[in-house]
């Protein structure tokens, strides 16, 4: 039977200015409203950023230096943004985040664009955007892509490149098929400019995150070209023109960062091979040794599968309810896709475009991160995929059930998990965190939260292992949060259930986003008032202010326990005992400086002529260097110390 394909759909320009105004106010609200508070977090996300000072300072844009010292770890496109931002609007941290929350407004963008593409035809007739509308709504308020844009990471950057070259793949496979508006002598239209978009947005996907920018698109392409036997047409897709595209834009810089740091001898007895350079660490020790789990030094994280998976459901909670009825329809198109008759052709065939598109754009991510090492944020790039099939659901819920049976399966899907689920989850959420903010003890003013709080140093290397520190008492500084959030919930759960039982999907789906967006501002606020243990801004100014010609900064630990403090003051620090982690391997290079010292090295510093500003978590470090030299006691916030010898 024939099959209509996609593009004979009558044209689509369907952008509604009520959703887009609904989408950029939520991301003004959420994105925006958090450049300025708190400050950057220590490690990645100060460690990325401050990487980007020191661009601008050096003039360097291709090799990347961490406190002076040689960092191999990432390419450079983040580097690039924040670097570039700072350059227009002076050297602050909301001038650095200020890119990564322009492209979260570009992937919510991308999201309604590819959304209106798979289930215009799906969504009621007078709204025919609401697919597109409801993913992108989703996206913007899911726990998952708010909790990875607090800090600089760049995860959600590649859910955008993935979004943008799912969308151009079917645009090009679409300019493949006839045009049957088209004369006789052109039948098809040309292909080329999705597929050098592809190949530039693939380009930046490299330059953003390494090879797994060409392992996502590349396995989208060729999985579905396979599934859908169309492999036929790979060779229609200028290839040759994508590639010099590709080259043009990922190639320089790699042929650049090896030709600078070329191979040179390395230590004996380390796992290091006898000579390496940038090449061997980036690209075997960051890409194939990262994903074997064999990565030197392994200073990271690893989720086990399952875990991983529970946290994919986590962290688009709550548009998670909405999934297994959007699964068990997508399931069924594909088993059912040449059953039907050819009237409906189209619509079976965006039906079909859709549920394998995101079927298997989530599948290749979550399925290549649970045979390599993985960390609980990796599955950010299948978030968009999810949204997009929970936002198709949403707006065949919108359709009246005498137009629509498909509609009144989706409706009664929604409606019994959010029931089932959502309600009752909600319900629990109210009570605990109602629960806390009225027990909690009420802390006097200018408490230190760090007191308050348990250690627990093995969860550390997760991006969220500081959570398991908060105790009983501690939720006193958390009153205000906990307060939203529990009213939050109360719209999360009865309010937009008994809208959505009423029929009233749209207003249901709006309550649950602004309920959520209270939730998300709740959760910020809780960080803001968490950050004197994550990050150390007020410890790093009041450094700024005492800092003369001469003086010297020292961090007692390792760089990523202090790497704020290096932003914030615009100053070269020194290391006791922090010759582990981010800056070990680039400490090799003859141009290191030398940062890196003893303990007893900083016991003959501390009498020296020098004016030394030392940032220790450890209380006993005073005693011990009291013996030398006096201590004063500059300033203290959560747990942390600034000590000086003058």
């Amino acid at each position: 039977m024939h099959e209509t394909s996609p593009q004979n759909a009558t044209p689509r320009r369907l952008w509604s200015p009520v959703s887009l105004v609904i989408i950029f106010f939520l991301w003004f609200i959420l994105q925006v409203g958090g450049l300025f508070s708190p400050g950057l977090l220590d490690d990645v996300d100060s460690i990325y950023i401050e990487i980007a000072r020191e661009m601008l300072q050096r003039h360097d844009f291709v090799t990347p230096y961490i406190d002076g010292v040689r960092f191999f770890d990432k390419p450079p496109l983040m580097y690039w943004m924040a670097a570039g931002s700072m350059h227009l609007f002076g050297i602050h941290d909301w001038a650095a985040r200020l890119p990564l929350a322009i492209a979260v407004l570009a992937l919510l963008l991308a999201v309604y664009a590819l959304g209106i593409r798979l289930f215009a035809i799906n969504s009621p007739v007078d709204k025919p955007d609401r697919g597109g509308f409801y993913a992108a709504i989703a996206m913007a308020t899911s726990i998952g892509p708010y909790l990875y844009t607090r800090f600089y990471i760049p995860d959600i950057l590649i859910a955008l490149w993935m979004t943008l070259a799912v969308h151009l793949f079917l645009i090009a496979l679409d300019r493949l098929q006839p045009d049957r508006n088209a004369t006789s002598s052109r039948p098809y239209r040309s292909a080329l400019l999705p597929c050098l978009a592809f190949a530039a947005v693939m380009a930046a996907n490299v330059l953003t995150k390494g090879l797994i920018g060409l392992v996502f698109p590349i396995g989208f392409v060729l999985l579905y070209l396979t599934f859908t036997k169309q492999l036929g047409l790979l060779l229609k897709l200028h290839l040759l023109p994508g590639t010099a595209v590709f080259l043009a834009l990922a190639a320089p810089w790699h042929i650049l960062a090896a030709l600078r740091s070329p191979a040179i001898p390395l230590p004996a007895s380390l796992g290091l091979p006898a000579t390496g350079g940038w090449a061997w660490f980036y690209l075997y020790n960051e890409h194939i040794a990262r994903f074997l789990s064999k990565r030197i030094p392994h200073d990271y994280g690893q989720t086990p599968v399952w875990l991983f998976w529970l946290y994919l459901a986590i962290w688009i909670m709550p548009w998670t309810i909405f999934l297994p009825g959007a699964i068990a329809e997508h399931l069924r198109t594909l088993r059912h896709r040449t059953s039907v008759l050819t009237t409906n052709a189209l619509t079976l065939s965006r039906e079909h475009e859709a549920a394998l598109s995101l079927i298997l754009w989530c599948l290749l991510v979550m399925g290549f991160f649970s045979l390599s090492s993985r960390q609980e944020y990796y599955s950010i790039p299948a978030i968009p995929s999810l949204c997009l099939m929970a936002g198709g659901l949403l707006a065949q819920a919108d359709k009246t059930p005498r137009s629509s049976p498909l509609g009144a399966i989706a409706g009664k899907s929604a409606l019994v998990w959010h029931l089932s689920l959502l309600l009752p989850l909600a319900t629990i959420l109210t009570i605990v965190c109602g629960y806390f903010a009225i027990t909690a003890p009420h802390l006097a003013p200018g408490a230190d939260l760090a007191s308050l709080l348990n250690s627990n140093p093995d969860f550390y290397n997760l991006s969220l292992g500081h959570l398991f520190d908060l105790t009983g008492d501690a939720m006193g500084l958390f009153r205000g949060p906990l307060i939203a959030v529990a009213l939050s919930m109360l719209g999360i759960g009865p309010v937009s259930y008994l809208l959505r039982r009423r029929s009233l999907t749209y207003a249901a789906n709006l309550v649950l986003a602004t309920a959520m967006t209270i939730c998300l501002l709740a959760a910020h606020e809780g960080l803001v008032r968490f950050y004197p243990v994550l990050g150390s801004k007020g410890l790093a100014l009041t450094v700024k202010k005492e800092l003369r010609p001469g003086d010297r900064v020292i961090i007692d630990g390792w760089l990523s326990s202090g790497s704020s403090i290096l932003f914030y003051t615009g100053q070269q620090a020194g290391l006791v005992n922090g010759r582990i982690y981010g800056p070990w391997y680039g400490s090799f290079w003859p141009d290191a400086p030398p940062i890196f010292g003893t303990e007893d090295g900083l016991r003959q510093a501390w009498p020296g002529p020098q004016r030394i500003f030392l940032l220790t978590f450890s209380k006993q470090r005073a005693d011990d260097l009291t013996r030398f030299a006096p201590v004063h006691l500059l300033a203290s916030e959560g747990g942390k110390f600034i000590l000086s010898n003058r």
